[in-house]
């Protein structure tokens, strides 16, 4: 599973640019997976470079075993919520020359049957990143009412037959156990009167509960509140997203950052004065058409850099 082959890092060219590592730096790569970019980053240290990898699923942490000898090479398992922990831990907390977020679910795990992830491959409906905390899905779809599972489609998935949805579960699950992805799927597709073209019905039910049972967006949340105090002053913030919440969270938070204080809009106050946190790097990045040609889950990725000007946090 560790080889670039089985996982293609997404936006991997662009990323190195990003990232404008010096080779004696500290870096984090806050989300290891099968570690296609934590390979191509220690390709561009020295000696004196170091990489520390967090990744909650036990699988990426024995997948990275193969770089253990490695002396610039460190992983932790953990969500990325504990990176000002993990860096701490290392020594690095306002040391790091650049921090890489890769979000949601990777490759080998949408890949992997008994993961749960996809509809694709009817598997155990787990979707768990670390199976051994927390409940699965289908427990939770076996308990949740009505209403919180219709909210949890519609908020995290942005599907509009949220409700549907919802119903046709709480329906299901009384007659049998709705305990496998492609009993999910099923019962998904019954419930949604109109496709999307060229998307499945499931997609987004999927997308939701999977991001719901994950706790993914405050788990970004939380990093977001501890990348500052992590990175050195001239040290570069990215965020690769897959979902507009996401998205829309790393943006409006960059954006924050960027402005400085909060003065009136009609006060006369230089920038320098509003003591902006961050300085945002380049335009939105999106994959090539020859990168989703090859690689066609790079198709909703997009790439946010900003540098950390230093200063206060709050």
């Amino acid at each position: 599973m560790g080889s670039d082959e089985q996982h293609k890092a997404v936006l991997l060219e662009e990323v190195l640019v990003a990232l404008n590592i010096k080779t004696n730096g500290n870096y984090i790569d806050a989300t290891f997976g099968r570690g296609g970019h934590a390979r191509a980053i220690l390709s561009r240290l020295d000696s004196h470079g170091q990489l520390l990898a967090l990744d909650r699923d036990p699988q990426a942490i024995s997948a990275a075993a193969e770089l253990s000898s490695d002396p610039r090479f460190h992983i932790e398992q953990s969500p990325f919520s504990g990176i000002a922990s993990v860096a701490s831990k290392y020594g690095l907390l306002g040391k790091v020359d650049g921090i890489l977020f890769d979000l949601g679910v990777s490759s080998p795990q949408l890949d992997t049957a008994e993961r749960g992830f996809s509809f694709q491959h009817d598997g155990p409906l787990d979707m768990r990143m670390d199976r051994q905390s927390g409940q699965s899905a289908a427990q939770w779809l076996a308990s949740a009412d009505e209403k919180e599972i219709a909210n949890v489609i519609k908020t995290y998935g942005e599907e509009r037959f949220a409700k549907r949805i919802a119903r046709r579960i709480v329906q299901t699950r009384e007659e049998q156990e709705i305990d496998t992805t492609a009993k999910l799927a099923a019962i998904v597709s019954q419930a949604i009167p109109k496709y999307e073209p060229g998307k499945h019905p499931a997609t987004r039910t999927f997308q939701a509960i999977r991001i719901f049972i994950n706790n993914e967006l405050d788990e970004l949340r939380q990093a977001l509140d501890q990348v500052l105090a992590v990175l050195c002053q001239g040290g570069r913030l990215l965020f690769i997203s897959f979902h507009s919440l996401e998205d829309r969270m790393v943006k409006q938070c960059m954006r924050k950052w960027a402005k400085g204080d909060p003065y009136p809009p009609d006060m006369p106050v230089t920038d320098d004065a509003l003591n902006p946190l961050l300085k945002i790097i380049g335009k939105l990045v999106r994959p090539t058409e020859s990168e989703i040609k090859n690689n066609p889950r790079a198709r909703s990725a997009t790439l946010r850099v900003a540098e950390y000007l230093g200063g206060h946090d709050g």
